[in-house]
């Protein structure tokens, strides 16, 4: 087995990188130069790979980050922006004087959901429930927004199932409804869908947890 493992690494390693390869792993011409900038020389194969990963837009929004920037992010209520798990806004005090704070996540699960609906829209909603968590708040809401292509195209009836069974599935298992959704078909997204999730969360105020 150890000597299987070698071979694969030094196949995956000792590959010759092609614009095709570079092309069909997602990565851009001024991408590739950046890469080859940051490590010195010419990436592997096996290291094409970790770059195209991470690089991505599940991990990295690279597309929609420039936007993103233009949301504002801070304010009275901002109790946590941008950078944790969660951001924490404050809602005031209750009757008896507890102070208490909504904790909202929202993700974007969509390649993953295209590829393999129930569990990429089930994980996604997980992912985001448990970065509530980490926060010290109790997840009292879920909501999404999901997008598919033509109804008539042929993968789209499969998406559909699968993605609203992956929501509903992962929030009923432990209890926590789903409140809100917005479904849309067109044919621009016959490609690739989009299947964004929102979890929300109750936490008293001081026990509010930063890491």
């Amino acid at each position: 087995m150890d000597r299987l493992c070698s071979r694969a690494y030094l196949n995956l390693t000792n590959m010759k990188i092609t614009t095709k390869i570079i092309e069909n792993h997602g990565i851009k011409t001024d991408e590739y130069k950046k890469i080859v900038s940051l490590i010195g020389r010419d990436p592997n194969f096996l290291e094409l790979g970790i770059f195209s990963a991470m690089w991505n837009e599940h991990c990295s929004y690279k597309s929609s980050k420039l936007h993103l920037k233009k949301l504002p992010t801070k304010g009275k209520k901002v109790i946590q922006g941008p950078g944790e798990n969660a951001g924490i806004v404050d809602i005031g005090k209750s009757a008896d004087g507890t102070e208490y704070c909504i904790a909202i996540r929202i993700e974007s699960h969509n390649h993953p959901s295209f590829i393999e609906p129930y569990q990429g829209a089930a994980t996604g909603v997980g992912g985001i429930m448990r970065d509530v968590f980490t926060m010290g708040a109790r997840p009292i809401a879920n909501l999404n927004s999901i997008h598919f292509g033509s109804p008539q195209h042929k993968k789209t009836k499969n998406l559909l199932r699968g993605v609203v069974r992956g929501i509903g599935g992962y929030g009923n298992c432990i209890g926590i409804p789903t409140i809100a959704g917005q479904t849309c078909f067109d044919e621009s997204y016959n490609g690739n869908i989009l299947v964004n999730a929102m979890t929300v969360g109750l936490v008293k105020k001081n026990k509010i947890f930063f890491i």
